[in-house]
C-alpha cells in the first residue's frame, strides 16, 4: 500500500509527459523535420489513435491478467517509441514514434483507475481520481519549461534518449511496487476469466444504460484542453506573439499548473454541487466562453492571450469527473472493460481534434518568417472556434446523461 500511490503517480506522470511532449518543441520539430501544421497535428494525434486502438485489448487484459502485468509489458513499447523519436529523420518516422509511444502507454491511466477503485472506497473515487490526475500533471509540467530548457541545452533528440531510459526505469519500479488487489479482496483469489467470459463482459459494457451520452462528452472534454496545451499553444505564442523557447515554455508551465489546480478544484467542487453532471456542464460552458474569446478577439495583447490560455486549462480540467461518472456505471468484475470503454472516447477525441484543427490551420495562407513560414493569425482563431464548437456539440449529447451523484455506489 505504501508504494501504490508513488507507482501510480510515476506511471501517469510518464504518460502525461509523453502525450504533451511535442507541444513546447513543436516549432523546432516543424523546422528540423520539415513538417507542416497538418503533419504535426497528425503526429500528435497518432499517440491518441494508438491509445484508442489499445483500449479494448487493454480492458480485456486488465480483467484477465491484471493491471500490473499489462502495464509492465506494454511499457517496453513506449521505450521503443522514445528511441525512435530521438532518431526520427522525417515526419513519417515521428508519426510512427508517437504511435508506438501511445501503444506503450495504453494501460497507464486505466490501470491506475482500476487499482484506485479496488484499493479505496467507491464513494471516494471522484476525489481520489482528481488527486491522481493532479499528480499526473507533473508530466505536463515537465513537458513545459524543463523540456524546453533541456532541449535547448542538448537538443530534443538527446533529450528523448534520456526519456527512454526514464520510461524503462518506471516500468521496473511499477512491476516491483504494485499488487493487483488489496489483502483479503475477493478478486485476489478468483481465477482469471475465460476468453468467452471476457468477450461477453465487453458486450455487457456496451449495453449499459447511460453510457453513450457520457462517451459523447468524454470524446471532447479532455481533448479540448490537450489540443491547446499539448499542440497549438506553443506555435500560437511563437507565430502570433513572437515568443521563443523558454518564455514559451513558461506560459505552458503556467497552463499545466492551472490544470493541476483545476483538477483538484473540480474534484472538491463535485460533491458540493450534488451532481457530477452539473459539474461537467459548468466546466464545458466555461470552456466554450474562453474559446469564443480567443476566436473572436483579433491578436489580443500577449498578457491577455496568455491569461486566456491559462484560464482555459483551469476550467477545462473537469474530464476526470466524467471518468468517475463512467466508472459508477459498472460492477467491479467489469471495471477494466468499463473504464477503458469510457476512456476510448477520450483518446479518440484526442486523436481526432488535433488532426482536424491541423487540417484547418493548414488550409489558411502562410506568412514569411525568419524560420521560413508560419500560419496567419486567423488560422489559430479558426482552430479555437473549432474547439469551442466541438464542446458545444459534446454538451448537447451529454444533456441526456444520468445525473451522477458523487457518492453513488458501484452496483
Amino acid at each position: 500500500m505504501a508504494w501504490l500511490i508513488p507507482a501510480l503517480a510515476a506511471a501517469t506522470i510518464l504518460s502525461q509527459f509523453l502525450r504533451t511532449s511535442n507541444g513546447v518543441i513543436a516549432p523546432e520539430l516543424m523546422v528540423d523535420l520539415n513538417m507542416s501544421p497538418e503533419s504535426l497535428g497528425t503526429a500528435n494525434g497518432a499517440f491518441f489513435l494508438a491509445l484508442a486502438l489499445m483500449q479494448v485489448p487493454v480492458g480485456m487484459l486488465i480483467d484477465r491478467v491484471g493491471p500490473r502485468r499489462t502495464l509492465f509489458w506494454l511499457n517496453w513499447l513506449a521505450v521503443g517509441g522514445c528511441l525512435l523519436h530521438a532518431e526520427a529523420a522525417d515526419a513519417g518516422q515521428l508519426i510512427a514514434a508517437r504511435f508506438l509511444m501511445g501503444v506503450g502507454c495504453g494501460a497507464n491511466f486505466m490501470a491506475a483507475v482500476v487499482l484506485y477503485s479496488r484499493w479505496y472506497p467507491v464513494a471516494e473515487l471522484a476525489s481520489r481520481l482528481s488527486v491522481m490526475f493532479a499528480l499526473s500533471q507533473g508530466g505536463t509540467l515537465l513537458a513545459a519549461t524543463p523540456l524546453a530548457f533541456v532541449s535547448g541545452l542538448i537538443g530534443w533528440r538527446d533529450t528523448f534518449l534520456w526519456v527512454a531510459l526514464a520510461t524503462g526505469l518506471m516500468g521496473l519500479f511499477f512491476h516491483a511496487a504494485v499488487r493487483d488487489h488489496p489483502p483479503g479482496h475477493a478478486g485476489a483469489a478468483a481465477p482469471p476469466e475465460r476468453l468467452s467470459q471476457v468477450l461477453t463482459g465487453l458486450v455487457e459494457v456496451w449495453r449499459t444504460p447511460g453510457l453513450v451520452p457520457i462517451l459523447c462528452m468524454h470524446l471532447i472534454a479532455y481533448a479540448s484542453m490537450l489540443t491547446v496545451l499539448g499542440l497549438w499553444a506553443a506555435p500560437y505564442l511563437h507565430d502570433v506573439h513572437g515568443m521563443d523557447g523558454v518564455p514559451r515554455g513558461n506560459v505552458l508551465l503556467a497552463m499545466a499548473a492551472a490544470q493541476v489546480f483545476g483538477v483538484l478544484a473540480w474534484g472538491r467542487l463535485a460533491p458540493r454541487m450534488g451532481s457530477l453532471k452539473r459539474t461537467v456542464v459548468i466546466g464545458g460552458l466555461l470552456t466554450i466562453a474562453i474559446m469564443a474569446a480567443l476566436a473572436l478577439w483579433p491578436r489580443p495583447p500577449l498578457i491577455w492571450a496568455a491569461g486566456l490560455l491559462i484560464a482555459h486549462c483551469l476550467v477545462s480540467s473537469y474530464g476526470i469527473i466524467i471518468v468517475a461518472q463512467g466508472r459508477s456505471l459498472f460492477p467491479d468484475h467489469l471495471a477494466g472493460r468499463g473504464v477503458t470503454t469510457v476512456n476510448l472516447a477520450q483518446v479518440f477525441g484526442c486523436f481526432a481534434l488535433p488532426v482536424i484543427t491541423g487540417v484547418l490551420i493548414d488550409a489558411f495562407p502562410t506568412v514569411a518568417t525568419a524560420d521560413g513560414s508560419a500560419p496567419v493569425e486567423g488560422a489559430y482563431r479558426a482552430a479555437f472556434a473549432c474547439i469551442g464548437l466541438a464542446v458545444v456539440l459534446g454538451l448537447a449529447a451529454y444533456s441526456r446523461a444520468p445525473g451522477g451523484s458523487p457518492r453513488k455506489e458501484v452496483p
